[in-house]
């Protein structure tokens, strides 16, 4: 398996378990309708987990564009490929999404709520306020990142850098889904924690093609939000990681 092939099929597992299990919960008739906050914050660190075993000993399991560019801004990870590892992502993010919609088919039709189904792709908040969205989304993605790289450690092999190795993967499937659970539970309230620009644009490209019955805008005016707020969180927690080294 190559870095690209794993971090597509990393990033689609992610997706298809994570917005899979709001699918259930929010879409009509379905068995788990209903289901509550917690079992989406337990689900989408399961999701994590899922996404990190299978990639993460091909490509280190970045499975989020934030995470890909704040390693590169830190020189922790080749520039040269962070191109071809973000586009892995949102392919297999898009794939992800397309795969819950195949899924969820019957209940997307039989489901008149539009927000609902737009919940099942991309994130919104909770109180629109751009400033606070975006704060919301890199506060939230710099506790992901800067949590992560103290959970892998200080020292960065050379090869691991030069093959790709650097990242969620590099430190067991486990403690990352914890600390994104938890993201999920103290920070998710505001904006529904995107914390991964490929999470949320992916699956948001994917609502404005399938059929899914009357299904509404794609609330591209918030779009830019879950992009901008988790890169620049990953970013400054990169910085900050090399700072007090």
């Amino acid at each position: 398996m190559t870095p690209f092939i794993a971090e597509f099929i990393g990033t689609m597992l992610l997706i298809l378990l994570g917005n899979g299990v709001v699918a259930n919960i929010v879409l009509d008739k379905t068995k788990g309708n209903n289901g509550g906050w917690l079992l989406v914050n337990f689900a989408w660190g399961l999701s994590v987990y899922a996404a990190v075993v299978v990639a993460g000993p091909y490509s280190g399991a970045h499975i989020n564009p934030a995470v890909t560019i704040g390693l590169a801004v830190a020189g922790l990870f080749e520039w040269s490929m962070v191109g071809p590892y973000i586009a892995a992502q949102m392919l297999g993010a898009a794939a992800g999404a397309t795969v819950v919609w195949l899924t969820y088919k019957d209940h997307y039709f039989q489901t008149d709520d539009t927000d609902a189904k737009l919940a099942t792709f991309c994130t919104a908040p909770a109180i629109r306020n751009s400033f606070s969205n975006v704060l919301t989304e890199a506060i939230a993605t710099f506790v992901l990142v800067f949590v992560v790289l103290y959970i892998v450690g200080p020292t960065f092999s050379a090869d691991n850098i030069e093959n790709g190795q650097i990242g969620l993967g590099s430190l067991g499937a486990l403690p990352v889904a914890l600390l994104v659970t938890v993201i999920g539970m103290g920070l998710g309230g505001p904006t529904g924690y995107a914390i991964n620009p490929a999470r949320d644009l992916g699956p948001r490209i994917m609502h404005s093609i399938l059929p899914m019955g009357k299904k509404g805008s794609g609330d591209w005016s918030y779009s830019w939000i879950p992009v901008v707020g988790p890169i620049l969180g990953g970013i400054a927690a990169a910085g900050l990681f090399l700072l007090l080294q």
